[in-house]
C-alpha cells in the first residue's frame, strides 16, 4: 500500500508510535488562526517543512511527509488551470487523511523571496467557509444605509462602525470612541450599561428604545437597538455587535396598520349611511388629523346610486359627519346636513373624481371656489395642511373625506395620501353596501307600510290607533301587522298578528294573511271559524314554498257597540289588555289555540262586556318579551304603562307613542305592533226591534212599525226608502225562511235595517226578466241601500242593509 494510503494493522501500530510526535486536536467549526496548517515546499514541489497544525489536520507527522511531493497528499491529481496536475496558487481540494478518509480543504500558495521556496496555507473547508461568510456578512452590514452597526471590543470601545449623522442612529461613531462619547444619545450611559450586560451575560438585547437628538434641533428621534455578544472559538467573550434601526419608520408602519385595523373594525358596523360616515370621521380624529368631515352624495343618503359627475358645479354632496380632536366642531364651518357649495372645475378636482387623494393647503383650496365666503365655510381658520379623498367605488364618487391638521406639526405627505386612499377605498365599499341596504330596506318598509291600514280610524263603534315599530330601529322587517275592519251593523273587527321569521318573505306572507282575514271577515264568520279557515290557508302557503315562513299567530276580536260586548279568539297569540273608563286594568283570560299552520286543534272564543270608554289593547309579543325572557314582567309593565298613558280624552295615537317611548332608547329586538281601540256604545234609544210570525200579512205591520219609528227619530225623509227595504226583506223572510221574523232598526251615522229568520239559506241577487212576477226584491234592496249583506248565527241568518239618513234619488225605471 502507498505510504500515504489507508492504514492496516501496520498503519495502526505506526500511529501508536507517532503519538509523541502528533498531538491530535479537534478541528473547531469556527475559523481561527490556530487552525491553519502550513507547509514549506521547494521549487520541485517537495515538502521541506510541516507544521503541527498540518499534523493535526491529516494525521501525518513531519517525518512521514517531508521529502515527499506535496501533490501526493491530494486524493485527486487533476489540478492546475489546464488540468496538468500542477499546484495552483489557491483553491479547494480534497486531501487524504492517514485514516484513508478524505479531508476537504481550502489552500493558498505564497511564494517566499528570495528563495524559490513556497509557503502553503491549508485550512479545513468548513472553518474557511465560516471565515469567508462572516467577513462577507460584516461587510454587507457595514454597507447598509438604513441599518447602523457598531462593533465593540471587551472594553466596549468602538472597533468598526458605519454610524454617521445622517444614518439611522443620527450620530457618528469612529473607531476608538464609546457610546458615552456620542452626545446625540439622550441617555448614553444607560445604553452603554445595557451593552455591558450583554457582554457579561451573553443574553441578546432586542428592540431597546433609544432617543437620539437630531443634529439641527432639539427634537429627538426614536431608534431601536439590538445587540449580541461576540465570542472566540473557545467561547471567550470578545466584544459586542450593536445594530441601530430607525424606529420612526417602524412606528409609522405600526401606526398605519393600527389605523387600518381600526378602520376595518369600526367602519361597516352600521347600516345607516350617516352613522357609517360618523364612524369613518371618528377613526381619523385625533389619530390622523385634528379635523375630519365626511360628505355623502344626496342619492346615497336616499339609497340610490349617484350620478357620474365630471367637472365643476354642484357636486350634490351633503355633509354627513364631522369630528374634531377637541370635541367641538368650529361653528363657522359647514355643519352636518348642509350641502357642499358648487366648485370650480380644476385639474385637482378631476383627479379627485377619478379616485385620487389630494394633499391641500388653503391657497389651493381657494382656487376651488369663486366666493370667498364659501372658502371660509370649508377651510378651518387654523388649518394649514389638509387632504381631500374620494369615496370611490365602481367608478362612482359616493362621497368625499376631508381632513385638516391645525395643531399637529407634521405635514401630510404622499404616504399619508396613500393611507387615506386605502381607508377611503375600504370605507367606500362599506358605504356602498349601506346604500344598497338602505334601498332594499326602504322598499321593504314601504311595502309593509302599504300593507298596513291607516294608523287611525274613527267609527261609531270605536276610536282606534295602530303603531308599528320595526326591530333594530328599522334594521329588520318582519310580519307583524294590525288591522281594523268595519263590519255590518256598526260592528268592528280588531286584528293583530305576527308571521314567524323576518325579511321580505315574512312581509309578503303578512300581506297575504291580512287580505285573507279581510275576506273572511266580510263573510261575517265567527272568530273561531275565521281562525280555522286562516289556519288552513297558512298550511297551504307553507306547502307551496319552502321559503314561506313557518307559522303565524293571530288574535281576532269583534266588538258590537249595540250589545257593548266583544268576542275574541286567539291562535297562539298573547292575551289583550283592557283599561276601563275608571283606570282599572285587566288582562283578558283567553285560552289561545295553536299557532296558525299547526292544524288539528280547535279554537275557542270568549265574550266579554266592554263599557263605552274602555281601551282594548292588542299587541304582538315583541312589546312584552324582554332580554331576560320574563314575559310576565313585560306584561305587568305594559299594563302599568297603558294605565298611565290611556287617560280619558287623550288621543290614542299619542297614548300609543307614550307607551312605546317607555321602552327606552335601545332598538327593540323584535318587531312591535300595537293596536288601541277606545270603545263606544250605541244608545238604547237609537235601536228599535220587533218580532213577527211567518205570515204575509205581517209585511204591512212591519212597514208601519218602521215608519212610526223613523217619525219618532225625525227621519221622515227616509221613511219611503226604508219601507221598501223592510217590505222586501220581510217578504223574503216570510216566504223562504219561516218564523219567527225579527226586524231591527239602528240609528247612527247611517240607518241600518236588519231582518232575521231561522233559515240558513244563502240569499242570491239576480236580475229578473220582464215577464217574471218576482225575483226583484234583493235587486231593489241593493239599489236603495249603500251596502247590504247577510251574516249567519247559530239559529239562522240576518240580512242587513245600510242607507244614508238623508235618502238619495233613485231611478225606478230600472225595475220596470
Amino acid at each position: 500500500m502507498n505510504q500515504f494510503g489507508g492504514r492496516g494493522r501496520t498503519g495502526r501500530a505506526a500511529a501508536g508510535r507517532r503519538q509523541g510526535d502528533c498531538r491530535r486536536r479537534t478541528v473547531k467549526n469556527v475559523f481561527s488562526f490556530a487552525g491553519i496548517a502550513t507547509a514549506v515546499i521547494d521549487e520541485h514541489g517537495d515538502v521541506l517543512r510541516w507544521s503541527q497544525e498540518a499534523c493535526d489536520l491529516l494525521g501525518l507527522s513531519a517525518k512521514e511527509v517531508c521529502g515527499r511531493p506535496f501533490l501526493d497528499l491530494f486524493a485527486e491529481r487533476r489540478l492546475g488551470a489546464d488540468g496538468d496536475g500542477s499546484l495552483p496558487a489557491h483553491g479547494r481540494a480534497r486531501l487524504r487523511h492517514d485514516s484513508g478518509e478524505p479531508v476537504d480543504v481550502a489552500f493558498r500558495v505564497v511564494d517566499l523571496q528570495p528563495s524559490g521556496q513556497s509557503l502553503v496555507l491549508v485550512a479545513a473547508a468548513r472553518p474557511a467557509d465560516d471565515w469567508e461568510h462572516g467577513a462577507n456578512a460584516l461587510r454587507a452590514l457595514l454597507a447598509q444605509d438604513h441599518i447602523g452597526i457598531s462593533v465593540h471590543d471587551q472594553e466596549l470601545t468602538v472597533v468598526r462602525s458605519n454610524l454617521t449623522p445622517d444614518g439611522p442612529g443620527a450620530c457618528a461613531a469612529s473607531p476608538g470612541s464609546r457610546l458615552t462619547d456620542l452626545l446625540s444619545l439622550q441617555d448614553a450611559e444607560a445604553d452603554e450599561a445595557a451593552l455591558r450586560h450583554v457582554l457579561d451575560t451573553g443574553v441578546p438585547l432586542v428592540g431597546r428604545d433609544l432617543r437620539v437628538r437630531l443634529p439641527d434641533g432639539p427634537e429627538h428621534r426614536p431608534v431601536s437597538l439590538t445587540a449580541f455578544r461576540m465570542e472566540s472559538t473557545d467561547g471567550v467573550p470578545e466584544g459586542v455587535v450593536a445594530l441601530f434601526n430607525d424606529a420612526l419608520a417602524q412606528q409609522r408602519a405600526r401606526f398605519e396598520l393600527d389605523l387600518l385595523r381600526q378602520a376595518a373594525i369600526r367602519i361597516g358596523g352600521s347600516l345607516d349611511p350617516r352613522r357609517a360616515a360618523q364612524d369613518l370621521a371618528d377613526v381619523l380624529v385625533p389619530a390622523f388629523a385634528d379635523l375630519a368631515c365626511v360628505e355623502l352624495a344626496d342619492a346615497v343618503l336616499e339609497g340610490d346610486e349617484p350620478t357620474r359627475i365630471t367637472g365643476g358645479g354642484d357636486l350634490h354632496l351633503c355633509r354627513a359627519a364631522v369630528a374634531a380632536a377637541d370635541g367641538h366642531w368650529p361653528a363657522d364651518l359647514l355643519q352636518p346636513g348642509e350641502p357642499i357649495p358648487p366648485v370650480v372645475a380644476t385639474a385637482e378636482l378631476l383627479d379627485l373624481q377619478h379616485g385620487r387623494a389630494l394633499v391641500l393647503d388653503p391657497a389651493k383650496v381657494a382656487t376651488f371656489f369663486d366666493d370667498p365666503e364659501e372658502f371660509r365655510r370649508v377651510v378651518p381658520e387654523n388649518g394649514w395642511c389638509g387632504m381631500w379623498a374620494p369615496l370611490f367605488a365602481r367608478g362612482l364618487v359616493l362621497g368625499t373625506i376631508g381632513v385638516w391638521r391645525t395643531d399637529q406639526t407634521d405635514p401630510f405627505d404622499q404616504e399619508d395620501a396613500d393611507l387615506l386612499t386605502e381607508i377611503a377605498s375600504r370605507a367606500a365599499l362599506s358605504v356602498d353596501n349601506v346604500r344598497r341596504y338602505t334601498r332594499e330596506h326602504r322598499s321593504v318598509l314601504a311595502l309593509q307600510q302599504r300593507l298596513l291600514p291607516p294608523p287611525t280610524s274613527d267609527t261609531l263603534a270605536a276610536e282606534t290607533a295602530g303603531l308599528y315599530l320595526p326591530a333594530g330601529g328599522g334594521a329588520d322587517i318582519s310580519g307583524d301587522w294590525y288591522d281594523v275592519i268595519p263590519l255590518s251593523s256598526f260592528r268592528v273587527a280588531l286584528v293583530v298578528g305576527e308571521v314567524a321569521g323576518h325579511g321580505l318573505y315574512a312581509t309578503a306572507t303578512m300581506g297575504r294573511l291580512r287580505t285573507a282575514v279581510r275576506t273572511l271577515a266580510d263573510l261575517e264568520l265567527d272568530p273561531t271559524e275565521l281562525l280555522t279557515h286562516l289556519d288552513d290557508l297558512v298550511r297551504q302557503l307553507t306547502g307551496e314554498s319552502p321559503d314561506s315562513p313557518a307559522g303565524a299567530t293571530c288574535l281576532y276580536a269583534v266588538y258590537n257597540p249595540v250589545r257593548r260586548c266583544c268576542a275574541l279568539a286567539s291562535a297562539g297569540h298573547t292575551s289583550p289588555v283592557v283599561i276601563g273608563p275608571d283606570g282599572t286594568s285587566k288582562v283578558i283570560d283567553i285560552s289561545p289555540g295553536p299557532p296558525l299552520g299547526m292544524g288539528g286543534m280547535p279554537f275557542e272564543s270568549v265574550i266579554i262586556d266592554l263599557e263605552p270608554g274602555s281601551v282594548l289593547a292588542l299587541y304582538t309579543d315583541g312589546l312584552v318579551e324582554r332580554g331576560d325572557g320574563d314575559a310576565a314582567a313585560g306584561l305587568r309593565w305594559l299594563t302599568e304603562s297603558l294605565v298611565a298613558s290611556c287617560g280619558a280624552g287623550r288621543p290614542l295615537s299619542e297614548a300609543g307613542r307614550a307607551v312605546l317611548a317607555d321602552l327606552g332608547d335601545a332598538p327593540p329586538r323584535d318587531d312591535i305592533a300595537l293596536l288601541l281601540a277606545r270603545t263606544r256604545g250605541v244608545p238604547e234609544e237609537s235601536t228599535a226591534g220587533w218580532e213577527f210570525e211567518a205570515d204575509p200579512a205581517v209585511v204591512a205591520t212591519a212597514r208601519q212599525a218602521a215608519a212610526r219609528q223613523l217619525a219618532e227619530w225625525g227621519l221622515e225623509e227616509a221613511a219611503f226608502t226604508t219601507e221598501l227595504i223592510v217590505s222586501e226583506l220581510v217578504t223574503n223572510a216570510v216566504r223562504y225562511g219561516g218564523g219567527p221574523v225579527g226586524l231591527r232598526l239602528i240609528r247612527g251615522d247611517v240607518l241600518v235595517c236588519e231582518v232575521s229568520d231561522p233559515s240558513s239559506t244563502q240569499p242570491r241577487l239576480r236580475r229578473a226578466r220582464w215577464t217574471d212576477e218576482g225575483g226583484r226584491g234583493l235587486f231593489l234592496v241593493a239599489q236603495l241601500a249603500t251596502r247590504w249583506g247577510s251574516r249567519y248565527r247559530r239559529g239562522g241568518k240576518t240580512i242587513w242593509a245600510e242607507q244614508p239618513l238623508v235618502p238619495t234619488a233613485v231611478d225606478f225605471s230600472e225595475f220596470l
